[in-house]
């Protein structure tokens, strides 16, 4: 909804770390006297390279804009190269773009070219036709009410006006070359941004043929990259980031959103979302407004997280189990089973007792609460984003773009292929099809799938490495630290366990073999998803969202799966004991501790989760940086004269196909960690607002200025990621009830305060000998029995009976080790209590979502004022240029087709007219 504008003339700033000195009065193309005009000569006088800045962002005649460039580097090897170079930008020339060549011997390293391109009007008001871009015909009437209740609370993150809204507001309509004075053009060279031309200019050049005979194989940019036909093609930055350009005509946005946005400083700061809009595209705007919108919704989330942990910490001493595991009277006699075969001994249950207070912290009545809340928070999310992101729609000119532009945005790799030609039932054209049906492209389609189950399997087999890992070192870990001398130690003594040993390292090793697979999947998905040969842009990247997304969800999440829903779970008991592929492997299942598995469940969360934000900034931010300085170290050597924009932008980073859909896939990741596992952690939505305050800064600063301006792209929606936010939110409603009833305390502490608790008091004592079944040692089998030495000195002949996690008769009984009566109580309200739970929440979530509307009414008020606005003024100027024709007859007394509309030169009198 607003105006396309843009800057003429001017030059551009040099791209450089503002600590670098250099003399900004040197302009000059120095000592160069190579006076050639590259491939195109412009028929005014040229302007002498002494006067011209290299760090221009204009052709040497100072008046057309680079909308794009390409570089390369003679092969003298490869003589093709150069003939591709040749056909390919003479067919540019055809289509009739300007070309404009620096000659190696003006570049830095003095063995780069670089073509300059820019798209006369004529272009761009042809290709703004066919791609159906939209432009303003009328300034918007309707008034818009910014202002907030008790506003004055938010003036600190406030940014000026002009930085929010950079442009006016105007009435749009699809842009048509032959109703060209309909529209409000007061400068053809500033008509369209420069974002919009770059768009345009990419969309020829992925279509633009390199060879002489009609091979439709041969054709685009992007494979005379691949070859190395091109060493780079990209559009120019306006100005250096961190100073803004000495020159009025110059827009100087990139320092604009550099000071106000990219700075860590600003990171209390709302985003200009508009001008990000403004400079690179819609595509990337709306990562940046869902990114801000998700780290604000965080907050509430954070709030009542802390607050539940806060509960935890003031009910600490009310923990009445705890206590009595502390207590040397009641945990201090209670000896425990063996936790692995023959190399772990006897133990008493107060050496848990650490843990037991740390698993409160997490384990108690309000990480129910929480479970419940989170439930709701991410329903209101993702409809108040869909909220957000239709009021965007409207803003940006995207209420109709997905209608408009499928056609239009069909991959060139797939128009190559097309080898049949069928009858579209809509357009009643023939269009070219390609054949799904065909031998080799249903064998590719099965090599794609048959390889995305074998990475998947493979992560599960590395899983279950892991696991087999832990197994095989508890034991180690328990024989080792017996005797340990951290056991001395007064302050982490304590905390050290084989547990504990056990479940860190695995964590841990989990960790980096997720970032070592996921490395190597990358590569796989794009070169699958290429295979399968989408049709348009927008299937390319939802087939690529689902393969990535399937991968990531198994390779991250598999282990905290493990963790919270099958450990401790399938252990059997003392004497018939489960083992991990049989007994043959004499890796006996691990169980949980007294203390729960809960603390485990966090101890994972918290290992994956923190180690993959930090690492992910880490290298976002570093790895970038140390290439550029690498990169540019010759550059710092050289005045300020010899190092051109184009060069400038050329030494950065180039802004890679999937790096917009690699940060989504962060976020969700993140998003599965807060939401599916938040019952075992409440402070994960605390630590992903802290993340996420530094991701959305980490990710302007190296997008504004470690990167090349990338092309700018429209999307309506985020896409397939939202369908799998919506998945994931209905998920972590059932892992939550889960979590909360098999592997939380919660139940089974309720059920015995309520029905078993023996005094028939409403409180915890005695809870703990509940819940411990009795085994008579001399049962234990000879593979099973702890080896001489690995006992504890207490241990003696007298102690006849251990203790363990269950809840089983005792030996001597006439059902002696099958499950008691309260056993089955137990798992009855753990049933009873997910399905309560799971109905609770989703009738919430389905009124929550009934009564927020997808598209707020003053959105679709406007939309319709618009297009109502739209046919009337079409209507009006036909109308009027019919009169005008028929007048302009009637005075040369001529007759003439009613119905052809001659060009009137400005739109002045057609206004005034109507």
């Amino acid at each position: 909804m607003h105006r396309l504008s843009g800057k003429r003339g001017g030059d551009g700033l040099i791209e450089m770390s503002p600590t670098d000195s250099f003399n900004d009065d040197v302009n000059g193309y120095g000592q160069h006297t190579n006076e050639d005009m590259g491939s195109f000569h412009h028929d005014g006088p040229e302007i002498d390279k002494q006067h011209q800045s290299k760090d221009s962002i204009f052709f040497r005649d100072g008046v057309r804009r680079i909308d794009f460039v390409l570089s390369y580097v003679e092969d003298k090897d490869d003589g093709r190269k150069p003939e591709r170079r040749n056909v390919f930008e003479e067919n540019l020339r055809k289509v009739g773009l300007d070309l404009e060549t620096e000659d190696k011997s003006e570049s830095e390293d003095g063995k780069t070219y670089f073509v300059k391109i820019h798209a006369p009007w004529e272009v761009l008001a042809t290709y703004a036709d066919v791609l159906k871009i939209k432009a303003p015909f009328k300034a918007n009437d309707i008034p818009e009410n910014r202002e907030m209740p008790m506003g004055w609370l938010a003036t600190p993150i406030r940014l000026p006006e002009d930085i929010m809204y950079p442009e006016p507001d105007y009435f749009t309509a699809p842009f048509d070359k032959n109703k060209s004075d309909f529209f409000l053009i007061d400068d053809k060279d500033t008509f369209f941004p420069p974002s919009t031309r770059n768009r345009i200019v990419y969309y020829i050049l992925s279509r633009t043929s390199y060879f002489h005979d009609c091979d439709r194989d041969k054709i685009g940019i992007k494979r005379l990259l691949n070859n190395g036909t091109y060493t780079a093609a990209f559009p120019l930055h306006d100005c250096r980031y961190w100073k803004s350009s000495s020159y009025s005509n110059c827009e100087s946005e990139r320092y604009k959103l550099y000071k106000y946005w990219a700075r860590f400083l600003c990171f209390f700061k709302e985003q200009p979302i508009h001008l990000i809009r403004k400079y690179y595209g819609e595509k990337i705007g709306l990562y940046f407004a869902w990114l801000g919108f998700y780290t604000e919704m965080l907050l509430f989330a954070a709030v009542v997280g802390t607050i539940c942990f806060v509960y935890g910490l003031l009910t600490y001493e009310e923990n009445e189990w705890s206590k009595e595991i502390c207590n040397e009277d009641i945990g201090g006699n209670i000896v425990m089973c063996p936790l692995c075969d023959k190399k772990c001994g006897y133990w008493k249950l107060s050496k848990i007792c650490n843990s037991s207070w740390q698993s409160h912290l997490f384990d108690n009545v309000g990480t129910v609460f929480f479970a419940i809340f989170m439930g709701i928070w991410v329903t209101l999310f993702l409809e108040f984003w869909k909220r957000r992101q239709a009021r965007l729609e409207y803003e940006w000119d995207l209420v109709d773009f997905e209608e408009e532009q499928q056609r239009l945005q069909l991959r060139p790799e797939y128009e190559t292929k097309c080898s049949e030609r069928k009858l579209n039932v809509i357009t009643q054209e023939l269009e070219w099809v390609l054949n799904r049906t065909a031998p080799s492209l249903m064998a590719k389609l099965l090599i794609c799938w048959v390889a995305v189950v074998f990475w998947i399997t493979l992560i599960i087999a590395c899983i279950v490495g892991v696991i087999a890992y832990r197994l095989a070192v508890y034991a180690a870990f328990a024989s080792i630290m017996k005797d340990s001398p951290t056991n001395q130690l007064h302050v982490v003594g304590p905390y050290i366990t084989p547990q504990l040993a056990t479940s860190v390292t695995a964590s841990c090793i989990n960790f980096v073999i997720i970032m070592l697979l996921n490395l190597m999947y990358e590569r796989v998905a794009i070169w699958i998803t290429d295979m399968e040969i989408p049709k348009t842009h927008l299937e390319y990247e939802n087939k690529l969202t689902v393969k990535m997304f399937l991968f990531q969800f198994v390779n991250y999440y598999s282990s905290c799966f493990y963790v919270a829903f099958f450990k401790g779970k399938f252990v059997g008991y003392p004497g018939n004991y489960a083992y991990f592929f049989g007994s043959w492997t004499k890796l006996r299942n691990e169980e949980c501790d007294p203390g729960g598995c809960l603390i485990e469940l966090t101890t994972q969360l918290v290992i994956v989760m923190t180690g993959k934000q930090v690492w992910g900034n880490i290298q976002e931010a570093l790895v970038p940086w140390l290439m550029n300085w690498w990169g540019s170290r010759k550059a710092r050597c050289h005045p300020e004269s010899l190092y051109s924009r184009w060069e400038q932008d050329h030494d950065l980073q180039p802004f890679g196909q999937l790096l917009l859909f690699d940060e989504y896939l962060e976020m969700v990741i993140q998003f599965g960690f807060i939401t599916l596992f938040v019952a075992s952690f409440p402070l994960a939505p605390l630590l992903a607002l802290f993340n996420n305050i530094i991701e959305v800064r980490v990710d302007a600063w190296k997008l504004t200025t470690q990167f090349r301006r990338p092309v700018a792209a429209k999307a309506h929606c985020i896409g397939a990621w939202e369908e799998i936010l919506n998945g994931m939110a209905v998920l972590s409603v059932v892992t939550n009830a889960f979590i909360v009833a098999f592997t939380s305390d919660m139940i089974p502490r309720l059920v015995y305060m309520y029905a078993y608790q023996p005094d028939g008091q409403m409180n915890m004592k005695g809870y703990i000998n509940n819940s411990l079944s009795v085994f008579n040692i001399t049962e234990f089998p000879a593979e099973s029995r702890p080896e001489d030495g690995e006992n504890p000195s207490w241990f003696n002949s007298s102690v006849t009976t251990c203790r363990y996690r269950d809840y089983r008769y005792p030996s001597g009984h006439e059902n002696q080790y099958t499950h008691t009566m309260q056993f089955w109580h137990i798992l009855a309200a753990k049933l009873a209590f997910i399905i309560i739970m799971e109905h609770v929440v989703f009738m919430v979530k389905f009124v929550v979502a009934r009564l927020i509307s997808d598209v707020p009414s003053e959105v679709r008020a406007r939309v319709k004022r618009e297009r109502y606005l739209v046919q009337e003024y079409l209507h009006n100027y036909e109308v009027e240029k019919l009169k005008m024709q028929l007048q302009k007859h009637e005075e040369e007394d001529c007759t003439c087709p009613p119905m052809i509309y001659p060009t009137i030169p400005n739109n002045d009198f057609v206004s005034d007219r109507l």
